[in-house]
Order: C-alpha cells, then structure tokens, then sequence
C-alpha cells in the first residue's frame, strides 16, 4: 500500500478531452506536476526562488499507467508519495476519480536536481523532502 504525503482535488475541464470525450493522455503528466509544485507550496519551496539561485529539479523519467479514464467535469483526487533512491527523488501519483474513489491513472516520477546546469545534490531539496522521504 502506498503512503501518501500529499494530496489535492482538481477538476477535469472540458478543452482537456479529446474526441473520445475523455482526457487526453498528455493532461494526465499537467495533473501530477501540478499536485508536485502545489507540495512544494505547502512546505514552503519555492520553486521559482531555487531556480534563480540556479538549482532545478528536473523529470529525469517516467513510469505512466492509464486506469480508468477521466472524463469532462469529473473531480479528481491526486495522491503522491515520495520516497529517495540515490540521487533520484521518486514521486508516486495515483488519480483517483472523486466520487467512487476508481484509480484512473499511476505514475512513477523520478527528478533529480541540477545545480549550475550539473547534477548534484541540493542541501534545500534535501532538508524540504527529509520529513517526507520514506
């Protein structure tokens, strides 16, 4: 069972859907990067400030499941986990549909953080994610 250290709820807007009348695959990556930096908001990073002190945490792969699909209107829950493997910070997202709480998508993120355009490790991201790692 995954542990979950942060979620938010969002609502699928129409110009998302596609033909199919269900959310375009591509949307699914908008709705785990902003569940991401809405976390960094609630923990106090500011991901502009670290940027123009020249260190970004950047998607360095993605592991992307499609459940059940999303469709115009319907509220979502987006849940993340964290956990740390080498230099890598792994983020887990499940989409879960709100009102039958129906996994809709998973995604593996793995970021790591560049320092002057060179990766490294950075002590803020470091100190922010410490309470959070599993």
């Amino acid at each position: 069972m995954e542990k979950y250290i942060f979620e938010t709820r969002m609502e699928v807007r129409d110009y998302e859907c596609d033909i199919e009348g269900i959310v375009n695959n591509a949307n699914y990556l908008h709705y785990t990067e902003h569940t991401r930096h809405r976390f960094l908001k609630s923990i106090g990073v500011s991901f502009a400030q670290l940027h123009e002190k020249g260190i970004d945490a950047v998607v360095a792969r993605m592991t992307l499941q499609y459940k059940v699909p999303l469709r115009s209107d319907d509220e979502f829950i987006s849940r993340m986990g964290l956990r740390k493997e080498g230099l890598r910070y792994v983020f887990t997202h499940d989409i879960y549909r709100a009102d039958d709480e129906r996994l809709c998508f998973h995604c593996t993120a793995e970021l790591v953080t560049l320092i002057n355009g060179r990766l490294g490790v950075s002590p803020e991201y470091e100190a922010a994610f410490a309470p959070y790692v599993q």
